[in-house]
Formats: structure tokens, sequence, C-alpha cells
């Protein structure tokens, strides 16, 4: 799901390590690792402008599971293999749920949100991006309308510390107000995203949730 002067693909990346909207364990359940589900860092609504509203009732998320038989997916065998609880879909629902939240934990500035759901190092860059906009008196407005792709794109497992590469393609308006409102960055239109997130867990660590370790535009 920057230091000093952050790079600005963080900063708009972030934006796009986005935002999620409801609970990982709500959505994932505590088996899975997953608990609440919020939003990240700003970035810039690159992308195809969709249309300036969305369909009131959004498609089902396309999710795609790696071939058993692939790379990927012989790692995620392995994965069940030390946790009998661990489910690759349950665990992609529960991803996208997150993604959402933390989307939307992100545009808001809402570190309570942000910090179970990042590890130690993507929150300090979080935290730092969240920091920087607010000195300046800028403001993010982010809304992910929909959700239409969710797939897993690469597992490794490393002792019992499993992390977990997801591909998001979302309909979302993001953008970013300067202290006199006006768009800095964004539109105020739906535009289609693609992210690129990487979750992390212990395996072993009973109570431990799946954390965002990294995030980029696609």
């Amino acid at each position: 799901m920057g230091a000093g002067k952050i790079p600005i693909d963080l900063i708009l990346f972030g934006m796009i390590a986005l935002f999620l909207v409801l609970r990982l364990r709500s959505i994932l359940g505590r088996r899975q690792g997953f608990e609440a589900v919020p939003e990240m860092p700003s970035r810039r609504g690159v992308g195809p402008v969709i249309e300036g509203r969305a369909e009131r009732v959004p498609p089902a998320p396309a999710r795609a599971l790696p071939d058993a038989a692939s790379e990927a997916g012989q790692v995620l065998a392995a994965m069940r293999g030390v946790d009998k609880s661990f489910s690759p879909a349950t665990f992609l629902s529960g991803a996208e749920g997150a993604f959402r939240m933390i989307v939307t934990a992100y545009a808001a500035g809402e570190r309570d949100k942000l910090r179970p759901l990042l590890t130690v190092e993507t929150y300090a860059a979080f935290e730092q991006a969240i920091t920087a906009r607010e000195a300046l008196g800028q403001t993010q407005r982010t809304e992910v309308r929909s959700v239409l792709e969710a797939g897993i794109e690469h597992a490794s497992l490393m002792g019992t510390l499993a992390s977990i590469t997801v591909r998001f393609v979302s309909h979302q308006i993001a953008m970013t107000l300067g202290a006199d409102g006006a768009i800095l960055a964004g539109a105020d239109a739906v535009t289609e995203l693609a992210d690129v997130w990487t979750f992390e867990r212990d395996l072993k660590q009973s109570g431990t949730v799946w954390r965002l370790a990294a995030a980029h535009s696609a």
C-alpha cells in the first residue's frame, strides 16, 4: 500500500500507495492477519480520465491468483505449509480492503489508522509526506470509486517472513489542494490508476497482521 526534500514520485505514489477504506481485520479476519483498512501518501492523478461520475453500482473487481504450478503459486502453497489458516483468495480480498483504507487514511492524514497497517519504514515515509503537506497548508482529497482489478504478481518466503505483491487497478478521484483551495495535482474527475503494493507478515507471529511494506505506481 521520501525524506528531507520528499521525492515527488514518493509523495504522489504514496498518495496512490493509496487510500484504503475499511479495516483489515474486519475484511480478512484475524486468522489471515489483516486488521483495519485505511490509506496512503499522495500521488499524481496520472492515468486516463474516465468520467466525472462513477457508476452507481461499481462492478465486482477481477481478482487474479497465480497458477498453482507457477513460482508464485508454489510460494503461496509453502506459506500455507507454515500457516494452515492462510488462503491466497482470502488474503487478496483483505488486501483490496486494505488498499481502499490506506489510500483514504493517507489523504485524510489519519496517522492512527495508518500506523498498524504499515511497516515502520513505510509509515515513516507516509508520516513525513503528511507532515510536509500540512506544513504547506495543503489538503488531499481522494475517493476510491471502484477497484477494477486486484491480482497477486509475486510472492516470497524467507524463513517465516512472507511477502506478497499485489497489482491494483482502480478508478479514483485524487487531487491535492493548495491553501487557497486551488488544485495543485490530480483532477476533480474519475481517473484510472494502477498501483503495485507489497505486503509483509511473519506467519509464525500470532496476532500479527499483513503490513504494507512498499507501494508504487505501475
